[in-house]
Formats: structure tokens, sequence, C-alpha cells
């Protein structure tokens, strides 16, 4: 590491704290390859600005809903492989956002009714009935 670079090198924990993370949730992306950081004389980790930017990823590919390996492959693997990922992921996020958007139509036509009872409002029922299940959600009973 070059001396100007040691210079601007911060500890886990300000690094940490910079982020709003706790020290160990740095040093599990370090054991999981998510992180190198670099070591000073005494072994103490020193994360740079290419650390900070890398924890930076992390967190936002977190928030879209990745996989700390997805994550991972993304950042270091080859160019091939991180195309693959990134495809399936963003498949997978925008299958999430339009569930999320069909729910936030159901909130807000549920919001705006005057029915006591919304299952009695045919507004709400029919947004219900257009919204397409989906597997791993709850799905209507058949009568018994």
């Amino acid at each position: 590491m070059r001396s100007s670079e040691q210079s601007e090198a911060v500890g886990i924990g300000a690094l940490a704290e910079r982020f709003g993370l706790a020290p160990h949730v740095l040093r599990h992306w370090e054991s999981v390859g998510l992180l190198a950081p670099g070591r000073d004389t005494a072994g103490r980790r020193r994360y740079g600005a290419a650390d900070e930017v890398r924890v930076a990823v992390i967190l936002r590919g977190k928030e879209a809903g990745l996989s700390l390996e997805a994550i991972r492959t993304m950042t270091v693997g080859d160019a091939d492989t991180r195309r693959a990922v990134l495809r399936r992921e963003a498949e997978a996020l925008r299958a999430r956002i339009a569930a999320a958007q069909a729910s936030l139509d159901l909130v807000e036509c549920a919001l705006g009714c005057a029915h006591e009872d919304l299952a009695g409002c045919p507004h709400f029922r029919r947004a219900v009935v257009r919204q397409p299940v989906r597997i791993g959600e709850a799905t209507p009973r058949s009568p018994a």
C-alpha cells in the first residue's frame, strides 16, 4: 500500500460507522470474499477508497435483494458469469417490483374504498382477481 493510500485508509470501526454497520459485518463480508482490506504493520485492517466503494456496492446489492453469493460473483467473477448472474437477478428484481406495484395498487384501492367490508366492494374484488397468484404466495383454497 502506498503511503498516500495508507494515510487515507481507515480502520474497521470508522468504516463500519460510516455505513451504520457493526464491525462484525465487515469481518463477515471479508470471510466470504467480498472484501479484502489491507493491513497495517500491526496486522489491523485498513480500508481505502476502493473498499468504501465496495461496501456501498454490497449494501446496494443487498437492498435490491441480491444474496451475498450473487454480489460476490457480480464483483469478482469473470465477465460471462457476471452477466449471467446479473441477467438472472435483474429478472428477479423486475418480478419483485411488479409484485410490489400490484400490492401498492391493492392498498391504494382499499384506501379509497368506502365499504365497511372490503370483500363486499366490487371494485376491490375486481382488483384482487386481476392480480395473478404467484408460486410461493398464499393461494386460494378450493371448496372442500
